[in-house]
């Protein structure tokens, strides 16, 4: 039996990102506990001086999906304002893309392992089929964004485990 492209993007996305508000929610708590200004504490935290902060990781996994499976779809992506601040306005983030992808039905996004995909990038466009854009760029960049946030609320102290990242295993 082959995998459908459908199930191959929303539910992967969707898990990630229930996974992703989780670990938010603990850093949200933990912040809370330690009285840490919402705004400048934990969300503009980063890594390393020169890597975008945890409100940057959320919203570029956001981007990257909502534009993904619209695309995949032959949809129109939507644009999001990049104005979140606090923790909760990432998780309100989180739900909205979810709940744009949640609109989408397999029937919309089967069969476009072979659609033309142009993405605008600042080096100019760059074209992929639907098969590769989904498998080595949308899928690659959740993860990427995903583990970088969880590794700034890791790395600030929130007590977060591989197991709060994988989410509950079937």
């Amino acid at each position: 039996m082959s995998l459908s492209m459908y199930q191959a993007s929303v539910p992967v996305i969707l898990r990630a990102f229930a996974n992703l508000s989780h670990v938010l929610e603990k850093g949200k708590a933990y912040a809370e506990a330690r009285k840490l200004d919402p705004n400048t504490g934990l969300p503009q935290s980063r890594l390393f001086v020169d890597m975008l902060p945890l409100v940057a990781q959320v919203r570029i996994a956001s981007d990257i999906t909502k534009g993904g499976v619209a695309r995949l779809a032959g949809a129109e992506v939507p644009k999001f304002e990049d104005n979140e601040a606090t923790i909760d306005d990432l998780l309100a983030r989180i739900q909205k893309t979810v709940d744009f992808i949640k609109t989408f039905k397999p029937e919309q996004i089967d069969g476009s392992e072979a659609r033309e995909i142009t993405l605008p990038m600042r080096a100019g466009p760059v074209h992929f089929k639907g098969q590769d854009y989904l498998l080595h760029f949308v899928l690659p960049n959740l993860f990427f964004h995903c583990t970088t946030a969880y590794n700034i609320l890791r790395h600030n102290g929130v007590e977060i485990g591989k197991m709060d990242f994988l989410g509950k295993l079937q």
